[in-house]
């Protein structure tokens, strides 16, 4: 674990500016993106502070959530609700260059602060709009979290075991993922923008970022009527590519579809004849027998202790794993070669750990250089560098409770629900 760099914010994206309305994972997700490639991002937060911190485990009473989702923003406290605080929020909205929301469509109209309004001064103004279900059609005012956008895109469906209903991930999935289109929008965008002078809005609906995923299953309803359903562990059509049991009741991921692999681990199973085999001897021929050839694994890994088992077809250059816990991702030495453990520092608790940074740019990587901390941290300074304002309407707004400058070493103003 190595100790990210706390100077000054540098990347391919210093020089921007991010102003993150977005809540709970979804927007704020987007915005850590922007924030660990070095563009300078003011997250909004209400006084009692963004759900997410009310999401995960907590340590003295710290959100550890937060403390990675927010790590190198401007945290600063506004009231939405109120007309000073919006005009606040417009005043910053003018000196940045993308705006993040995530509110239920039509909810910044009817504050003045939608794409039309906000941009009418600011031409060059980019907007993410991450909702449940976009900003047209006849959803677009129904409620939905991540869970029920995969819901409805189908992906839940073919999740989890063919004799149980369908499961989840346990982590906000459709969330980051539509977080991850939502910036990907955004930087084409700017790119266009540079051209052009012109900014735009980016539509991102949890639903469908998460029926993206979905695509090999379209055309095959399209031109097959086939409904694709769970199937566990296996990645149908896809064969050998599979859970199997090993000796020690652990278990073992083998993917060898490829025909050079499946030979390879044919040998390493003392089997080189299955290579040869019609049944075996082609991917559309595995899959078509894939119950038999899947039977044929299993009774060979239960022989194998998952260890030893591991080593040796690892050794053989075929794809396979143990299911890592965080446990082993903590002891595991790539991890630690990677950077993906990071060590940073922590207003209140000295420093923490959290993911690194992906993708791995070779001229222009990105940085972590401070984890999240207590809502309002910077608002003071946020209002006086980047809106404008004076000490002294600083001080009048937070009087009025439109604003809240927290002291950082204080936590008592993050949620604790």
């Amino acid at each position: 674990m190595k100790s990210s760099d706390s100077s000054g914010s540098f990347g391919p994206l210093a020089g921007y500016r991010v102003l993150e309305l977005g809540s709970t994972v979804a927007g704020p997700f987007c915005g850590r993106l922007f924030a660990d490639f070095g563009a300078e991002v003011i997250k909004v937060e209400p006084a009692e502070g963004d759900a997410v911190r009310t999401m995960g485990k907590r340590y003295e009473n710290e959100s550890l959530y937060a403390a990675s989702i927010l790590r190198n923003k401007s945290l600063i406290a506004v009231d939405l609700r109120s007309e000073e605080g919006r005009e606040v929020v417009r005043n910053l909205a003018a000196q940045s260059d993308v705006v993040i929301e995530n509110f239920r469509p039509g909810t910044l109209e009817k504050w003045g602060l939608g794409y039309e309004q906000l941009s009418a001064n600011h031409p060059g103004l980019i907007m993410i709009r991450i909702s449940g279900f976009g900003q047209t059609g006849p959803y677009r005012e129904r409620a939905g979290y991540g869970v029920i956008g995969e819901a409805v895109s189908g992906l839940r469906y073919v999740t989890g075991d063919p004799d149980r209903p369908p499961t989840r991930a346990a982590v906000s999935l459709t969330d980051c993922l539509t977080g991850l289109y939502g910036a990907f929008g955004a930087v084409m965008a700017l790119l266009h923008r540079k051209d052009s002078g012109h900014g735009q809005y980016i539509d991102a609906a949890l639903y469908e970022c998460a029926f993206s995923f979905m695509e090999p299953h379209v055309p095959a309803y399209d031109k097959l009527g086939f409904v694709a359903q769970r199937a566990g562990s296996r990645l149908p059509d896809s064969t050998p590519n599979n859970l199997y049991t090993t000796r020690d009741g652990s278990y073992i991921h083998i993917t060898a579809m490829g025909d050079a692999v499946f030979r390879r681990l044919a040998q390493v199973m003392g089997q080189a004849e299955l290579a040869d085999d019609a049944r075996y001897a082609s991917s559309i021929e595995r899959s078509r027998h894939q119950e038999a050839l899947d039977a044929l694994i299993l009774q060979w890994t239960k022989t194998q202790d998952l260890a030893e088992l591991e080593a040796k077809l690892q050794s053989a250059a075929v794809p396979a794993t143990r299911i890592y816990s965080m446990t082993d991702i903590f002891s595991d030495p790539h991890f630690a070669a990677r950077e993906m453990l990071m060590k940073v520092p922590h207003d209140a608790l000295g420093d923490v750990t959290v993911a690194g940074v992906v993708p791995k740019l070779s001229r222009t990587p990105g940085n972590i250089r401070r984890s999240g901390g207590a809502v309002g941290r910077d608002t003071r300074r946020v209002l006086c560098e980047v809106a404008g304002l004076s000490e002294a309407e600083v001080d009048r707004l937070q009087t009025l409770g439109v604003i809240l400058q927290s002291d950082p070493q204080d936590s008592t103003t993050q949620s604790t629900k």
